[in-house]
């Protein structure tokens, strides 16, 4: 027998729990249904810069962005820009001033967590299968058997979305760039030249189609993304299950490069194949009653603008905002949220699709170059006579 869920979001990452957190605040239960184990079951990933005019705004709308305050990283907003060469091309410190603070994934998540009644995460909860119900409901299967039904069901399921075929044919396409992802433990002791190449914030060193892409994160590690423009099949002739010749594998790509950036590999902890997906730029999908998306469920982007986590976070408080908004009215809300909601995703991920070939592309170096570096001030209009 199906346990009814007036409101069901499938999806515990940081658009979800946004979504059922400002819900809660305006007193309207929902439950979200995440296929981990429990809040402990993996690693939640590196730093993320928390941009002023979406996660912050949805930490805002969450009551939590004082709290948020405690979390920050402080001297995350230093960039260093560097090529092949380790040359640094551009620099920027953390004055305290920048729009977008950086924090670290799993302790704003563990903040969310924290942020809602016991019970609304049902872990271990694996979807197998959706499927619409008469008058805009959904039933959901689950791989214990078990289903729910739900009036609303909210997909912030992530890039593999078990919702989003009710609502599209899009499926995620391969950017041309994969990913080794590297840590180096206990940076400063035991790998401080990386750590000073490195510094306290953000890192990008590029060239020839190649890149590293680093933060400096708040445990003392380090965090790196070692970026290759590739043809889909290069990780599968990489052994990530034997460390010394992964290392080998992805410093394939950047010979001629510096010792101090092949270092960032050579000396890696550890090495993890990511391969960088995207939906269609614009995608979008008519209305449907009692379904929606949200986060990358509804616009999977390369994370080369870095909007992701931040649009998921407002997508989630923007969607229950309608909500709340329009009770008892569904179809209002959902189109309120959907209105909004198009057009925004569609600008972040041209401006991600644009960034992906700037930094990746021929002259990648000198257009982050000219893309960090100010122009330069207009000279003043002569004094009157």
């Amino acid at each position: 027998m199906s346990t009814h869920h007036p409101i069901a979001i499938i999806g515990g990452g940081l658009g979800g729990l946004t979504a059922a957190r400002v819900l809660h605040v305006h007193g309207v239960p929902a439950v979200v249904f995440e296929l981990e184990a429990s809040a402990a079951a993996r690693s939640q990933g590196g730093m993320l810069d928390i941009h002023e005019e979406t996660g912050q705004r949805a930490l805002r709308a969450a009551g939590l962005y004082e709290d948020f305050l405690g979390l920050v990283h402080a001297g995350g907003q230093e960039m260093r820009l560097v090529g092949p060469d380790t040359v640094v091309r551009v620099a920027e410190q953390d004055d305290g001033t920048g729009g977008r603070p950086e924090v670290y994934r799993g302790d704003l998540r563990d903040l969310l967590l924290a942020s809602l009644p016991e019970g609304t995460v049902r872990w271990g909860s694996k979807v197998t299968g959706v499927r619409p119900l008469d008058g805009g409901r959904h039933e959901v299967t689950f791989a214990d058997g078990s289903t729910v039904t739900t009036d609303l069901l909210i997909g912030a399921d992530g890039a593999w979305s078990r919702v989003r075929p009710l609502l599209s044919d899009a499926v995620p396409a391969y950017t041309g760039i994969s990913f080794a992802e590297a840590d180096l433990h206990d940076a400063d002791a035991r790998h401080p030249r990386s750590a000073a190449l490195i510094g306290g914030g953000f890192f990008l060193g590029l060239g020839g189609g190649c890149g590293f892409l680093a933060h400096r994160e708040s445990d003392g590690s380090l965090h790196v993304y070692a970026a290759v423009r590739a043809d889909e099949g290069w990780l599968d002739t990489v052994d990530f299950t034997d460390l010394p010749a992964a290392r080998a594998g992805v410093l394939a790509r950047f010979d001629g490069w510096h010792d101090d950036l092949r270092a960032l590999v050579a000396d890696a902890d550890t090495l993890t194949p990511r391969r960088i997906h995207a939906l269609p730029v614009g995608h979008r999908w008519e209305p449907t009653p009692g379904v929606t998306l949200l986060g990358d469920a509804a616009h999977l982007m390369s994370p080369f603008a870095g909007e992701g986590a931040n649009l998921a976070m407002l997508d989630g408080a923007e969607l229950a905002a309608a909500l709340v908004a329009h009770p008892g009215d569904t179809a209002a809300a959902l189109a309120a949220y959907e209105t909004a909601l198009f057009p925004r995703a569609e600008a972040s991920a041209a401006d991600s699709a644009a960034s992906l070939e700037s930094m990746f592309g021929e002259h990648g170096l000198d257009r982050m170059v000219e893309f960090f570096t100010p122009a330069p001030a207009s000279a003043p209009a002569p004094a009157a006579e």
